[in-house]
This record gives structure tokens, sequence and C-alpha cells, in this order.
């Protein structure tokens, strides 16, 4: 029996161990993807999302704020799962022009809008409208399984590949864990809504100004306390016995 696309390409996320695997209808979130993105981007119907789950004994390294952790969890859950889905979204763009479709790859974690500072495209957009998560206070996508501990990479395409699932509604409630810990007030507490834009929740800017102050001291430009805070990731963390 031949395999279809849909199979293929989840094959050989499967195959590099991803986490999460999703394909996202696009048209679901068109305005979004044009405003942040262009009108190029905008005619892509659909996207590839994969998920890499984070190591949580690094990522419990974090409360420490010591330097050997920082390096540790900047190298490993930066350097490392960044290179293995730009490979991995490399090979799965390649598998859907083979077929005679149009494919554009999407960096793990590559700022191409230095005055936004943002991506051309939100992976958390894609995994969102995937149905793999939600976008929470932290502007940080939330999974049920671990939380917001996952890099993202995203592959865009005009394959007619189908959906695996809708946006998911969020599971915040009334936690504020990621708000309260941020060492810079980044947050605002607000909740995702569709017609806001990213400032009415998150100001980018003090995040990048923290990490300038860390670099201009000699250290290494880490935080993720919002990310390690989620009592989803922390709970998953906790089910690993030594």
């Amino acid at each position: 029996m031949t395999m279809s696309l849909d199979e293929a390409l989840r094959t050989i996320a499967e195959q590099a161990c991803v986490d999460h695997f999703g394909i996202a209808d696009l048209r679901l979130a068109s305005d979004a993807v044009r405003a942040q993105g262009g009108d190029g981007l905008a005619g892509f119907p659909y996207a590839i999302s994969i998920g890499m789950n984070l190591i949580h004994p690094l990522v419990d390294l974090l409360p420490d704020n010591s330097e050997s952790g920082s390096i540790q969890y900047r190298h490993q859950s930066y350097d490392v799962i960044n290179t293995r889905l730009d490979i991995l979204i490399s090979q799965i763009a390649g598998r859907i022009q083979h077929e005679g479709y149009v494919a554009l790859p999407v960096s793990a974690s590559t700022r191409t809008e230095k005055a936004k500072i943002a991506a051309f495209f939100s992976h958390k957009l894609a995994a969102h409208c995937a149905g793999l998560g939600w976008i929470g206070k932290s502007c940080l996508l939330i999974t049920p399984t671990v939380g917001p501990r996952v890099r993202w990479g995203s592959v865009l395409t005009n394959a007619p590949l189908i959906p695996t699932g809708t946006p998911m509604d969020e599971r915040c409630g009334t936690c504020q864990e990621c708000v309260d810990s941020c060492p810079v007030h980044a947050f605002t507490g607000e909740p995702f809504r569709e017609e806001d834009t990213r400032e009415v929740r998150f100001d980018a800017s003090k995040c990048d100004r923290y990490f300038s102050s860390l670099r201009e001291q000699g250290k290494e430009a880490v935080c993720g306390m919002c990310l390690y805070v989620c009592p989803y990731g922390k709970r998953a963390s906790k089910k690993i016995t030594l």
C-alpha cells in the first residue's frame, strides 16, 4: 500500500524522534500570517509544525542562575535542538519539493525582523492552529503534556495535506506564574486573544534589553524563568524518576 505524503512526512519526523507533529490550516489565521510575513507567506495554505521537548533537568537548572548551568542550558536547549530541528525541516521541505509542491522551511530560531524583535513567521501560531497547544500569558506555546518546554520548527507548503487539529482553547485560567516570575516584568498578564497585538501581552524590548545587559556583564544571555515556572512543565519534570 502506497504511503500518503502526510504519512511520509510524519514518518520522517518520527525517525528524528520529534515529540510533537501537526499540520496546520493557515487559512484560519491568514490575517495574522500576512501581518507578520506579508502577502507571500499568507499564500501558503498549510504548515507542518514540529516540536522537540527540552531536557527537563537542564530546564530545572535555570533558577540557580549559575554560569555552568546557563552554559549547559543554552548549548543543549538552543544550539543542539535548533540544529536538529533545522536539519529535520530541511528534510521535510525536500521531500515535499520532490513530490512537486512548494515548501518553505522556517528556521527554528532566527530573528529576521530586528525592529519587531521577531521572525517572519510564528512557530507558535502554526503549532496552535495544528491543535498542539495554546498560547499562554507568556506568549509561549503551552502544550498539555510538557507546557512550554518545547522548541519548534515549521515548514510552509501548498501541498494538499490534511490538518491534524484546530486551535486549542487556553487552559491557563487564573495562573500568573509566568507573569510573576519575569525579572523585567515584560508580561501584562492578559490572556491570548486573536484580535490583540503581541504588545497587549508582552513587551519584547524589555527581554531584549535584559539579554543585552547580561552580555555586557560577560554573562550567558539566558533567562527562561517563564518557561521554567509553568505548572504544566513542572508536572512533567516531576514524573521523571532517577
